[in-house]
């Protein structure tokens, strides 16, 4: 055989060989990690969680998730040992990485330029008066808008007693219909 025809045969053996001996290495190195691994040390498991490690038995690992709460996890399953500071900051919720980044608010209060006033019972300054509150014939007098407000409260409030007086007639019907069938 021809040594050019067996060239990328060679070439990929040796390209298998070198992957593998880096898996092999990853692998090795967090088993290392692992077993390097002392009681009170934080860690994050392969899922994302962050807790503090109470107890290290051969296969298994005593994880306290929240104060008072403790769950065994398998040792393959803990996918890195944290310093503690970077444990402390992430339990802390401080972000120093995307610290000096503005805020986006959770509103579109940004956007437009004015932010509604707080008030000691919430926020009440986007909120619609549905006319909910009864109005004094002084206020009525002093702002004409409350005044029509106060027209449409009641228009509503008779709207409600005619619905309210139509589904009693409709369950008197249904009643009366009833023992007509018995």
């Amino acid at each position: 055989m021809n040594i050019v025809t067996l060239l990328p045969f060679i070439v990929l053996i040796g390209a298998m060989f070198l992957m593998t001996r880096s898996a092999k290495k990853k692998q090795q190195a967090a088993a290392q990690m692992r077993n390097e691994m002392q009681a009170g040390t934080g860690v994050r498991t392969i899922g994302g969680m962050f807790a503090t490690v109470k107890e290290i038995h051969e296969e298994t690992v005593l994880l306290e998730v929240a104060p008072g709460v403790h769950a065994i996890y398998a040792k393959n399953a803990i996918g890195a040992v944290l310093a503690d500071e970077e444990y402390n900051r992430i339990l802390d919720g401080a972000d120093p990485i995307h610290g000096d980044e503005p805020v986006v608010p959770d509103d579109a209060s940004s956007l437009t330029g004015t932010a509604a006033p707080a008030t000691e019972k919430g926020d009440k300054g986007d909120k619609i008066d549905l006319g909910k509150t009864e109005t004094t014939a002084a206020e009525a007098d002093a702002d004409e808008p409350a005044a029509a407000e106060a027209g449409d409260t009641k228009a509503a409030g008779d709207a409600k007693d005619t619905v309210k007086a139509d589904a009693d007639t409709a369950k008197d019907d249904k009643k009366s219909g009833d023992d007509e069938a018995k």
